[in-house]
C-alpha cells in the first residue's frame, strides 16, 4: 500500500470540506403561506391594482423573494409567495413580513384571488374592479 506524503494528506484534509460545501446550495427558494391579505377598494380598469399580504417566517433565515401570479382566466388569479431560505445559523424567532403584491390592470368585474400556501390550502379574497 502506498503512503501519502504529509502535504498530500494536508491538502486532502483542506479540500474535502470545500468540495462538500460546493455540493450543498447556500440558498433555496420555497413557497410560503400567508396569514392574511388586505384588498383595498376603489380600483378601476385603468388603474394598477394591488393587495397587501402578511405572514410570519418561521425563523431569521427566510427573506422575501417575489410573488408569482397565474391568471387562470380573466377573473380568477392564483398567487404564490416565494421566499429565499439561507442555510446556516438562524435566529430562531418568528419573523413577521408584509408585502404589496402588484396585480396590474384588470378588467372591470369581480375577481377571485387565491393565495396558494404550497400545501394544497389557500386563502381566497375578492377584488372588485369598477
Amino acid at each position: 500500500m502506498k503512503r501519502l506524503s504529509k502535504w498530500t494528506a494536508a491538502l486532502l484534509l483542506v479540500a474535502a470540506p470545500l468540495a462538500q460545501a460546493q455540493l450543498a446550495p447556500d440558498e433555496k427558494e420555497v413557497q410560503i403561506g400567508i396569514s392574511g391579505a388586505f384588498v383595498p377598494g376603489g380600483f378601476d380598469s385603468n388603474s394598477d391594482s394591488y393587495v397587501v399580504i402578511n405572514g410570519v417566517f418561521p425563523n431569521g433565515c427566510y427573506r422575501w423573494s417575489r410573488s408569482e401570479q397565474k391568471d387562470v382566466d380573466a377573473f380568477h388569479h392564483d398567487i404564490k409567495s416565494i421566499a429565499i431560505v439561507k442555510q446556516g445559523m438562524c435566529l430562531m424567532v418568528l419573523m413577521p413580513f408584509q408585502k404589496d403584491i402588484r396585480l396590474g390592470k384588470l378588467p372591470a368585474g369581480t375577481h377571485a384571488l387565491r393565495f396558494l400556501n404550497g400545501d394544497g390550502t389557500y386563502l381566497e379574497k375578492t377584488l372588485v374592479i369598477q
